[in-house]
């Protein structure tokens, strides 16, 4: 899949800021948690291991969602609620934070 050729299935903007951990972006672990914060809307994808600040990465939602678009699913996530998975190919299970 492209950046630029993609039906992006998000409300948001393709360019919405969100939270990503340096261990997906640099592709050494997979999405096992996302959140969908109530105060502000952000969106935070993780791969589900402890992180200090400085593996904080922000990038756009598109850019998350071209890396593994299976987080399509979680299209319609409400804020306030967060997602996790066991692994890359378990189901997603969707909680109250």
């Amino acid at each position: 899949m492209t950046y630029d050729d993609i039906n992006f299935p998000f409300s948001d903007a393709p360019d919405t800021a969100v939270i990503v951990c340096s261990h997906i972006i640099d592709r050494q672990a997979p999405i096992l948690f996302v959140s969908h914060d109530e105060e502000d809307g952000m969106w935070q994808f993780l791969c589900g291991k402890k992180h200090s600040e400085d593996e904080a990465r922000i990038v756009s939602l598109k850019y998350v969602y071209c890396l593994e678009p299976a987080i399509g699913l979680l299209k319609n996530l409400p804020c306030g609620f967060y997602a996790e998975r066991k692994s890359q190919t378990d189901r997603w299970i969707i909680r109250k934070a």
